[in-house]
């Protein structure tokens, strides 16, 4: 999962060069670099997590390395913005398959809140790379071409795709493996939909994710053109990666002791109060000093670290007997979501961060209205739960 990681965040340092390089008129247009990636990321899995269901998860990586292979040696040698977003797509498509047979492949093996304790610890990895990828990236291109940071991404997919092979076991047996027809996703897209809590976290998972995806195609332009930071940005970033990661950690022995609903209510809240709270203060304004700025990303990526592994866990809860299809299913809705938020807003990020917060706080503010819904549909089927309980 961390060569995701690697392939997004590793190239942030390197995006108006590479822009300056295929010919792209506006700067805004960079920011596609990262947003079709997760494109892909959404896509692949359609076709991928079916597979595995039927042939079994470590082919199926196999697969998807290869796929991202051929991409970055597309990116490599573009010449212009169309190709370049070819690539990054199939690069998505491509990393789809490890990132998401990677979660059925947990869920192959774990259940419940230690599932969710599993999901932490392997999102602290997953955010330790974001806080070298960066500082990596610059130093790349300080030392040789944009084109190289590419070309470390291969070094590095094929050195995991090594240890893959050589250290993981297949985790679905062939008694538990379903048979591969035209019918595989309806049936499995059927059953999700059944599954009301799989949907309803799914969809929050949407707009945590498409909040992120914001802050990942936007950052570059605010770091280093809206506060001339060039040279501090891998730095910074590095910093609220590691507030993330340090969330995430603590996650693995809280959702033990609170549970994961709970874990997940207390987080969106912080998360819509910090962003409104901002919006509040500097509506109308230029952007804050820097410090003040780092405060409120800090507090609100904290935030954002106890929601990706326990929203994930509790989406894949209910359909653990289908793991493969429900891990792509549920990756593609709120991959598919995410995309046109994370675009969206990202257009008026262009002379302050402001835009950021507001569409922090009206994604937060939907997928606490979806946390409620789920909660009060969970009371009526459970109507001897008390409100504590809940």
């Amino acid at each position: 999962m961390s060569i995701v990681a690697l392939a997004i965040d590793a190239l942030l340092p390197a995006l108006e060069l590479i822009g300056f390089s295929i010919g792209t008129t506006q700067v805004i247009d960079n920011q596609l670099l990262i947003t079709m990636i997760f494109l892909g990321l959404g896509l692949g899995p359609l076709f991928f997590g079916p597979i595995s269901d039927s042939l079994g998860r470590k082919p199926v990586v196999y697969m998807g390395f290869s796929i991202f292979i051929i991409a970055s040696l597309i990116c490599v040698f573009s010449k212009s913005l169309e190709m370049m977003i070819v690539g990054r797509i199939l690069q998505g498509i491509g990393l789809s398959a490890p990132r998401t047979i990677s979660i059925a492949m947990v869920r192959d093996t774990y259940s419940g809140d230690y599932m969710a304790r599993i999901m932490s610890f392997i999102t602290v990895v997953f955010i330790f790379v974001p806080i070298i990828a960066p500082a990596m990236g610059k130093f790349v291109l300080d030392h040789y071409n944009w084109q190289a940071i590419f070309y470390v991404q291969l070094f590095f997919s094929i050195l995991v795709s090594w240890w893959f092979w050589k250290r993981q076991p297949e985790t679905l047996s062939k008694e538990h493996r379903i048979k591969f027809t035209s019918d595989i996703f309806i049936n499995g897209l059927k059953e999700i939909l059944k599954a009301k809590r799989t949907v309803g976290f799914t969809i929050i998972s949407g707009f945590v994710t498409g909040s992120f995806m914001v802050y990942l195609s936007t950052a570059q332009q605010i770091f280093q053109t809206q506060y001339d930071l060039k040279e501090q940005f891998p730095y910074i970033f590095a910093g609220i990666a590691i507030a993330i990661g340090s969330a995430t950690f603590l996650n693995g022995t809280l959702v033990v002791k609170y549970g994961m609903e709970k874990m997940v209510t207390a987080s969106l809240i912080t998360f819509f109060s910090v962003s409104l709270l901002y919006v509040v203060l500097f509506h109308g304004e230029a952007n804050p000093d820097i410090g003040i700025l780092l405060s409120f990303f800090g507090l609100q990526f904290f935030a954002i670290g106890f929601l990706f592994g326990n929203l994930r866990a509790l989406a894949m809860e209910p359909v653990g007997h289908i793991a493969g299809i429900g891990a792509a299913i549920t990756g593609f809705i709120s991959t598919t979501m995410a995309v046109p938020l994370s675009t969206f807003i990202g257009r008026f990020v262009s002379e302050t961060a402001l835009p950021l917060f507001y569409g922090f706080s009206v994604c937060s503010s939907l997928a606490i209205l979806v946390l409620v819904y789920l909660k009060m549909s969970n009371k009526k089927v459970n109507p001897k739960i008390s409100i504590n309980e809940i």
